[in-house]
């Protein structure tokens, strides 16, 4: 059976149709597009977003239908989580669409997380797994086991598009503001204390650019290096030289310095790039609820 999941985030909305295989999860398609949902000041989402969100989820589901989806679920997390108006957004996406939508609390979105990103892995090891997942509107860290599922998790407000949206006003950003983002982010941080994991898995749109411009288990130079591209230059000349959108350029710094900053957290071990993670997961319940 295949099933879709269209995941409505912070910087981005995806669609990801996969259905089962002998070693997980085979895609059948997945595609990305660059939504912002920027609250006003009082965090309501604004009419114009509200309105272009439920046109592209209704687009996503159209394309899930095509490719054969028996199973459409839409979920949301930090931006609509927070937004005194959530209820709003989920109205005209029922409408728009003909799906409901999950506003996924911070729990639910680090489990589901965790278990799509070790379902992207071949055979996980029977040791302490760490997850990051650095979003736009939130960045969980979760750690658990292959058998047991997750067994710890932090849910943080310290996404790239929060931060970049608090603190930048230059292209590229300017040295006080990075260093106010760091500020933010040891904030958060401060208040968590992870257990330490063998290794450290790390998933969502700022590590997978990190990956492209990288590739394989990283290195903390790994970060730095790219970091450097991103504040020495233009978005757009910066976009061009590692070879990603232009608006993930933007948000890409206040991005690398959570994956840093969480990996420091967690200890600094082996840190590798995996493409599973929330969509995963929920085309995973899916599956095992047989709808």
């Amino acid at each position: 059976m295949r099933c879709a999941c269209v995941d409505i985030g912070t910087n981005t909305t995806r669609l990801l149709v996969a259905e089962r295989s002998d070693d997980g999860l085979r895609e059948v398609v997945a595609v990305r597009r660059f939504a912002r949902l920027q609250p006003a000041p009082a965090g309501d989402i604004p009419p114009e977003a509200i309105a272009r969100i439920a046109d592209l989820v209704a687009a996503h589901v159209e394309l899930a239908r095509r490719h054969g989806a028996a199973s459409v679920r839409a979920v949301a997390t930090a931006a609509i989580r927070h937004a005194p108006n959530r209820a709003e957004l989920c109205r005209a996406v029922q409408h728009a669409a003909g799906v409901p939508v999950d506003v996924l609390s911070g729990e639910e979105e680090a489990a589901l997380a965790f278990a799509g990103a070790l379902a992207t892995i071949d055979e996980p090891p029977d040791e302490v797994i760490g997850v990051i997942d650095v979003g736009g509107g939130s960045s969980e860290l979760v750690t658990g086991t292959a058998g047991d599922g997750m067994a710890w998790f932090a849910s943080l407000a310290i996404g790239s598009g929060v931060l970049t949206d608090r603190h930048v006003r230059h292209d590229p950003p300017a040295l006080e503001e990075l260093a106010a983002i760091r500020a933010d982010i040891e904030a958060a941080l401060g208040a968590v204390s992870p257990p330490a994991p063998s290794h450290v898995l790390a998933i969502g749109g700022s590590a997978t650019s990190l990956a492209g411009a990288a590739g394989g288990e990283l290195a903390p130079e790994t970060i730095a290096r790219v970091l450097s591209v991103l504040i020495d230059e233009p978005s757009a000349e910066a976009a061009r030289r590692l070879r990603l959108h232009r608006e993930r350029a933007k948000l890409l710094p206040a991005g690398l310095l959570v994956l840093e900053a969480a990996w420091e957290a967690f200890g600094r071990p082996a840190l590798h790039v995996v493409r599973g993670g929330l969509r995963e997961g929920v085309i995973l319940r899916a599956l095992a609820e047989g709808s």
